[in-house]
Order: structure tokens, then C-alpha cells, then sequence
């Protein structure tokens, strides 16, 4: 275990109730009467609405949708494991000896939850200021630049990363069809990956096809433990 000091000190935030602090790092499996969770669940809402807030905010000309599907890239178990490295946090969680035999210090389950149930104690003690400030300050940190470009990974852009890591190929994507009149048209995108066929897809958009196919692609190619 490392010294909670140090961890308040990479926090910027100093606990007045130590309790609380050891209640948001005692994983469930610990021997202890109490853990995390429910703290994991508050702090999970609290993030929710700091980073909706901090997007509305930077992103005034952004649409709904898109402001979501920033605010999903960023509000997951993979965002929050990356916060959480940032605070070296899996040196401080109290854990079952097997759980900890287990590798559970850098399991990105427990290091994601224990960050969620770290801002929700924060909350807690101090409120939504003191929580928003501690929350952006490692966003900021983990994201230095955040867009949709270079936050939000949409399907088109994972799948290339698939397909040029495990075939040496970019994906090729041709209109095969539309229907509908102009104000509601509907496109049907097929996708291609060394010249066969991987799956089709409509949108109400070139664009908004293309990505239905690429997510189709996915999951095809996972089936095939190509991922």
C-alpha cells in the first residue's frame, strides 16, 4: 500500500474524513465491513454530469448526438482506468490477499470503480465544485487535447486500425444503393476488405452508413477473433 498522502497530494484534494477516503479505495473483496460501491454508483452520476457539463461548455456549436458520443468516449471503464494510472491509484485500494494474488491492483474494473468512488467521496465532503475541480484537472491531464477527432473513436477509424494492424489493408467503402426522395433519402454503403465483401449497411447519410457498416464489419470480425 502506498501513502494515502501521496495520494491526496496527486489529488489536490485533502480528505477532513479519513474514513471516507479508506471507504472509496476497500474493494469489495476486502475483509472489511464496508467498500466502495456505493460510492462507485454516486460517483459514476457525479462524472456524468461533469463531463456533460464541461463538453456543453467547450463545445457550444456541437449537436446533441455528437456531445454524446464525446461525453460515452470519455465516461466508460477504459476513460476512468486512464484517470486512475494518472493517480497511480491501484497502490492505495485495500483488497483480498487472493484478490490481490490475483492481479487485482491493475485490474481496469477495480481501478475504474475505485476512481468513480474516489470523485463520488469528494462530492460527499465537499460538493460539486471541489469534485469538478479535482475531475477536469486529470481530465485535462489524461486529454490534452480533446475533440471529436482525437476523443471520440468512431467505427470507421477502429476498424482501419483492425484491418491495417492484422492485414495490411484499409477498408473500402462504395455506395451500392439509394432510395427515398432528396429531403429523406437513404444510402446503402457496402464495406470491403481486401476486395470482398464484409457487410452492407443504410443510413440517412453516406457518412452515418459508412460508420453502421463499419460497426457490422466489427463484430464480424471479432466473431473471427480478428480484433
Amino acid at each position: 500500500m502506498g501513502n494515502i498522502t501521496e495520494l491526496e497530494n496527486r489529488l489536490g484534494y485533502h480528505f477532513k474524513d479519513q474514513l471516507l477516503l479508506k471507504t472509496a479505495l476497500t474493494h469489495k473483496s476486502s475483509k472489511e465491513t464496508y467498500n466502495n460501491e456505493r460510492l462507485e454508483f454516486l460517483g459514476d452520476a457525479v462524472l456524468d454530469l461533469i463531463v456533460g457539463e464541461y463538453l456543453y461548455n467547450q463545445f457550444p456549436s456541437v449537436s446533441e448526438g455528437e456531445l454524446s458520443k464525446l461525453r460515452a468516449s470519455l465516461v466508460n471503464e477504459k476513460g476512468f482506468e486512464k484517470l486512475a494510472r494518472l493517480l497511480n491509484l491501484g497502490n492505495f485500494i485495500y483488497l483480498s490477499l487472493a484478490e490481490e494474488n490475483n492481479q487485482g491492483r491493475e485490474k481496469p474494473s477495480i481501478l475504474s470503480n475505485a476512481f468513480e468512488a474516489l470523485i463520488g467521496a469528494i462530492y460527499i465532503e465537499s460538493g460539486l465544485e471541489k469534485a469538478t475541480k479535482v475531475s477536469l484537472k486529470l481530465l485535462e491531464e489524461a486529454h490534452p487535447k480533446i475533440d471529436l477527432a482525437t476523443v471520440f473513436k468512431d467505427y470507421k477509424t477502429t476498424l482501419q486500425e483492425i484491418t491495417q494492424a492484422h492485414m495490411g489493408v484499409t477498408p473500402q467503402y462504395i455506395v451500392i444503393g439509394s432510395s427515398g426522395p432528396d429531403h429523406n433519402k437513404e444510402f446503402i454503403i457496402m464495406v470491403k476488405i481486401n476486395d470482398k465483401e464484409i457487410a452492407q449497411a443504410k443510413g440517412k447519410s453516406k457518412k452515418e452508413a459508412q460508420q453502421e457498416a463499419a460497426k457490422m464489419a466489427i463484430k464480424k470480425l471479432k466473431k473471427e477473433n480478428i480484433e
